[in-house]
């Protein structure tokens, strides 16, 4: 990001500072906050007052902005984010600054709070301010950098770019609020996920993206994606990250890939990740200097990843510098190389264990009632393993698996969403308040699509969300609201459905009264989308596909000599059951002994997990 400023109602230039006081260990006495994108001598202050009501108590004083400008040009500052209280319900003081800072630098990126979240809590509205304004130059350069090199291609229809919430969007409006990006690749696998789930009848998903520095879990209920605005970057056993006020498909993420590092403590316990080898030096079997051992290493070493095959055949692996790097290892823990590589590998699966418990068992929902698709370059060697631990009875694994987010992204609609925070009782008095208010967020949604130069005529397909909580309480729960014959929000309903979701969250429920506090519109527009083409079948025999047999280790059940099937030349209605191993130049399916394997009309792989085998 690029050198950023701040400018807020006076007395609230330490709001970034302050913080929460939500820490992710209590017992942490060395515990030091997440440092503030803006630092305190850039963090500027106008004299405004918005009330929380949104009327404008005080105009803001401009007599100042004139000299901060010429101090913040001096520092060499590059954007600034505006953000005064209350002005997630009326924006006329924030505007007013960023029309004078347009009249007197024209040349700096300017992002007011109102442009980016119309929700509350000053905390998480500054810093998502703070966090688009420090990307928003960069972001931009990009994005024109991209557009320019697609017209030079001779590409003449207008580019559209992947949103964290799932949709896609115009350039101009990626370029005007850059964050809207910041989770947009996990983003389109999940819906991916659940595109493909309606394809095949799985509506029921955990989903789990495996790639070379993390793994991502979210949940997919009836086939819907959950979508909040409660997201942090940043966030880790030790630091409560950097919230984000932004549409964000709701996934867990940790720092465990195929290139997570294999460590010793002091006290001596094995950890892996999140540090990460990256895609250079990457693994050490790569070969290119790397020294750490990692989950690459250790499922070569234990035969899941063919040597003869390795990054499909384009390197040869270097089995002694996977040897040297995992000697610290075999030293500190007194064990052998196969010993180490499969203690790697269980913690590894016991961290994206945690994390898929933390999208279903944790929020209610038993792993047993979903299957379980993976996709990544690494969601294929794990997810039997995974499934297993979980009793989850069956696991998908998608065609192409290792390209399905980019899939994902041709499959997405354009896509808006608008909340604005509105406390109101759940009640019939306030029915027709909530009708203007979803109606006034209806308007603007219309003329944003208009503005964003799109077919008039297509057609806006509004879905209506709220969040939702029992009145006193401070947090909420979002649920889709129920309309009844005449198109309106039905309230008996709502207030049942919200009862229903929070007894499912927490565990139980209250008989007190329910308030509205976020209205939330998604406004898509759907757009043409590629058919998932069905797979040819030749009529070849299972025999046909088989590469080869070879020794693989499968942990708890011993090690085994394992049929190697070749994915690219499999066919519909082909099955059969583990140990085996599917192979393709980017990914490797590990089916454990007993669980049976087969491949749908797509090409997709399913396995059906057979908890009686001894082990499962």
């Amino acid at each position: 990001g690029v050198k950023t400023a701040l400018i807020t109602t006076k007395g609230f230039r330490d709001v970034l500072e302050i913080a929460r006081g939500n820490r992710p260990d209590l017992f942490n006495f060395n515990f030091r906050k997440p440092k503030p994108f803006v630092d305190r001598y850039l963090r500027l202050e106008l004299d405004e007052r918005t009330t929380y009501k949104g009327a404008v108590q005080k105009p803001v004083d401009l007599s100042p902005l004139s000299q901060q400008l010429d101090y913040l040009k001096a520092e060499g500052v590059e954007a600034i984010a505006i953000s005064f209280l209350h002005a997630y319900l009326n924006s006329e003081n924030e505007q007013a600054v960023v029309t004078e800072i347009n009249k007197l630098w024209p040349e700096v990126s300017v992002l007011a709070s109102s442009e980016i979240s119309r929700e509350w809590r000053e905390y998480e509205r500054t810093n998502t301010t703070v966090l688009s304004a420090y990307v928003h130059p960069i972001a931009q350069k990009y994005i024109e950098s991209l557009e320019s090199k697609l017209a030079g291609e001779g590409f003449t229809e207008p580019p559209y770019m992947m949103q964290s919430n799932g949709g896609i969007a115009t350039v101009q409006s990626a370029k005007d609020n850059p964050i809207s990006m910041v989770e947009s690749g996990p983003a389109s696998g999940i819906f991916a996920a659940a595109y493909l789930g309606n394809m095949i009848g799985e509506k029921n998903l955990v989903v789990l993206d495996i790639g070379g520095t993390t793994a991502k879990c979210a949940l997919i209920e009836d086939g819907d994606v959950k979508v909040t605005t409660e997201y942090y970057i940043e966030k880790d056993a030790k630091s409560p990250g950097y919230p984000i006020q932004t549409p964000v498909s709701e996934i867990v993420e940790i720092g465990n890939g195929g290139g997570s590092i294999a460590w010793i403590d002091t006290g001596g316990k094995l950890h892996v990740g999140p540090q990460s080898a990256g895609a250079m030096p990457g693994p050490a079997a790569y070969g290119r200097g790397g020294t750490k051992p990692t989950t690459t290493d250790s499922n070569l070493i234990l035969g899941r990843i063919d040597k003869d095959c390795f990054v499909g055949g384009e390197v040869v692996p270097d089995m002694a510098a996977v040897e040297q790097a995992f000697a610290p290892i075999m030293a500190g823990l007194g064990v052998s190389l196969i010993e180490a590589a499969r203690g790697v590998v269980r913690i590894a699966n016991a961290n994206m264990t945690n994390a898929l418990r933390l999208v279903s068992t944790n929020k209610g929902y038993d792993p047993r009632d979903f299957a379980l698709i993976a996709f990544g370059g690494g969601g294929a060697m794990h997810a039997v393993a995974l499934a297993e631990e979980l009793k989850i009875p069956k696991v998908i694994v998608p065609v192409n698996s290792s390209v399905f987010s980019a899939w994902g992204m041709l499959l997405t609609d354009l896509r808006r969403d608008y909340l604005q925070t509105r406390p109101l009782l759940v009640s019939p008095e306030n029915a027709h308040l909530f009708a203007d208010e979803f109606q006034s967020l209806k308007d603007k949604a219309r003329a944003d699509y208009d503005g964003d130069g799109v077919d008039g005529t297509a057609e806006i397909i509004f879905e209506y969300l709220a969040d939702l909580r029992y009145v006193g309480q401070e947090h909420t729960v979002k649920i889709t609201l129920p309309l009844d014959p005449a198109g309106d929000i039905d309230l008996a309903q709502t207030i049942g459905q919200f009862h229903e979701a929070y007894e499912k969250r927490y565990s139980y429920r209250l008989d007190g009264a329910v308030q509205l506090v976020n209205f939330h519109l998604i406004a898509r527009i759907e757009v043409p989308k590629p058919p998932l083409a069905k797979k040819e079948t030749t009529g070849r025999a299972l025999s046909d596909v088989i590469l080869h047999e070879r020794a693989v280790d499968f942990d708890q059940h011993g090690i085994h000599q394992t049929t190697v099937y070749d994915g690219l030349a499999l066919e519909p209605g082909m099955g059969f059951d583990g140990p085996a191993i599917i192979q393709e130049p980017s990914a490797t399916l590990v089916i454990s002994p007993g669980h049976r394997a087969s491949v749908d009309g797509y090409g997709n792989y399913i396995i059906q997990l057979n908890f009686t085998e001894k082990g499962a």
